[in-house]
């Protein structure tokens, strides 16, 4: 009798395991992206860009690589949770915010620009990096020195860019706007001379002249045409998580990594990154 009460009492706490198991698992099932702070949870769920070079790139071995990359590892890390213990999700920028309030992902770092109609629906810590609009254009290039010079010229972007229509409507009116489906339709266009100029953020352009196959074909401008400020996307209302992030992202900058990250993938487009922004979310 003694031996089946133990057995009964272990295959009660044997239920009651599986239980606690299912309401706190990993991420990979959890409608919350994983705990904010370790918390027993598997994984965690962030959302980046797949297809940004020096940002957030998946490449084809299924690795990913870039600056949000690594910054987002760290502040996972900070988090409580190993490199293995991360699920990336492609955030596309249209689905950033339904991705946060669905809790499809903990976090997002993704090129995420802080601004007020963005924050009417999300919570941001940080900014950790700064970018500005920038035109990039071919290493030879020389009659393009200011968003003016555009005019009469070949600019190019994605297809419904607001950095294009910047240009267009403040800056360079009569800048014949050609519209591509991606970025590297745009590169291809700047190399075979069919367009003159491809502007977007100064950041993303520097990746995309970084990489291996691009190097010494184009330059940036060096023009700053906007302020863009990164934010990591949270769930609205996730202030705790909000204070923990920030913690992360300004011990990143004390402990040298954020400067080394800025290095490794933006060095080899002589890009000059500014310094490491203050944070000003949550404060």
């Amino acid at each position: 009798m003694k031996v089946f009460k133990a057995g009964a009492a272990a295959a009660v706490a044997a239920v009651l395991a599986l239980t606690a198991t299912a309401c706190g698992g990993s991420s990979d099932k959890a409608s919350d992206g994983g705990a904010s702070a370790g918390g027993g949870k598997d994984k965690i769920a962030i959302g980046i860009k797949f297809d940004q070079p020096g940002l957030g790139l998946k490449t084809p071995d299924g690795k990913f690589t870039g600056f949000d990359v690594d910054v987002a590892t760290y502040v996972a890390k900070e988090l409580g949770y190993q490199p293995d213990q991360i699920q990336f999700k492609q955030a596309v920028s249209a689905e950033r915010e339904n991705m946060l309030a669905n809790g499809d992902v903990k976090l997002v770092v993704a090129t995420y620009t802080i601004n007020d109609k963005r924050k009417a629906k999300v919570d941001f810590a940080g900014p950790y990096f700064k970018a500005h609009q920038d035109l990039l254009v071919r290493a030879d290039e020389s009659s393009i020195t200011k968003a003016e010079d555009l005019n009469k010229k070949k600019l190019c972007s994605v297809t419904g860019s607001t950095s294009a229509q910047n240009v267009k409507t403040k800056l360079a009116p009569e800048a014949d706007l050609q519209e591509f489906p991606g970025y590297s339709e745009c590169l291809t266009g700047l190399e075979n001379k069919a367009v003159d100029a491809l502007t977007t953020d100064d950041s993303i352009l520097a990746g995309y002249a970084a990489q291996e196959k691009n190097k010494g074909k184009f330059k940036l401008v060096g023009l700053k045409l906007s302020d863009e400020p990164y934010g990591i996307g949270l769930k609205k209302g996730d202030k705790d998580l909000q204070t923990k992030v920030n913690a992360a992202l300004k011990k990143m900058v004390e402990d040298g990594s954020w400067q080394k990250a800025v290095d490794a993938n933006f060095g080899p487009a002589n890009y000059k990154a500014e310094p490491a922004p203050q944070i000003t979310e949550g404060s």
